[in-house]
């Protein structure tokens, strides 16, 4: 069972998942980065630019989500270093503080709000998020185009680029794309037909929503939503 809260730290999501039984889990691509609790392990989720499949013997997780470009700033490693990838805290921090925290976590009564502290403690002693990188996620999730983007931050194209790589992993137009999705999935969830779905989220028809949907989820919008049609 999967369930999420909002964070203390502004923009995050605390959540927890045990799935039920044995089977394949898919995390989809939306631009963040998370601290991830396991038994007994602390891990980091780097960005996806696919979904992340999962599978075996079902196992609790907990997780603090981070806002789109600042989870590299808090955890100290930057994005595009942790790209699709399920990494231990103790490869990216030193040893001995990662067994002091993961001791803390195990040896609290909650155990995901001792994690939650953790992450808001990684924020406080991390770079302050860049208000630069939030407009970047407000323009582009609005539809707007990575030109269009970085003309109204007064950045170069390669400037953009590069400020991207390093919080979010990939460039703007992968981090639009991605956004696009999420757009899509919000509205097609609430139950809004595929073919408006696809005209509200920006895309150019119900084919090339379908066609983003296969190959960033890796399964038909249909089968991923559990439903048929549009």
């Amino acid at each position: 069972m999967y369930a999420e809260r909002v964070s203390r730290l502004p923009g995050a999501v605390v959540w927890t998942n045990t799935p039920g039984a044995p089977g394949v889990g898919r995390v989809l691509p939306d631009g963040c980065m998370d601290l991830l609790w396991n038994e007994g392990r602390l891990l980091v989720a780097g960005p996806d630019t696919r979904a992340y499949v999962t599978g075996g013997e079902p196992t609790a997780w907990a997780g603090v989500r981070f806002y789109p470009g600042t989870g590299s700033g808090f955890l100290g490693v930057p994005a595009s270093e942790v790209l699709d990838r399920r990494v231990d805290l103790a490869d990216l921090w030193p040893a001995s503080e990662v067994r002091r925290l993961r001791g803390r976590i195990e040896g609290a009564a909650d155990p995901v709000s001792a994690l939650e502290d953790v992450a808001l403690e990684c924020a406080a002693d991390g770079e302050p998020p860049d208000p630069l990188l939030r407009r970047v996620v407000d323009a582009l999730d609005s539809g707007r185009g990575v030109a269009a983007t970085a003309d109204e931050l007064g950045l170069g194209a390669r400037q953009l680029h590069r400020r991207c790589l390093t919080a979010f992993g990939y460039g703007p137009k992968a981090l639009a794309r991605i956004l696009r999705l999420q757009r899509a999935l919000a509205l097609a969830r609430d139950g809004v037909p595929f073919v408006d779905t696809a005209v509200r989220a920006g895309f150019a028809d119900q084919a090339h929503l379908a066609r983003d949907v296969k190959e960033l989820a890796g399964m038909p919008l249909g089968e991923l939503l559990g439903r048929r049609g549009g």
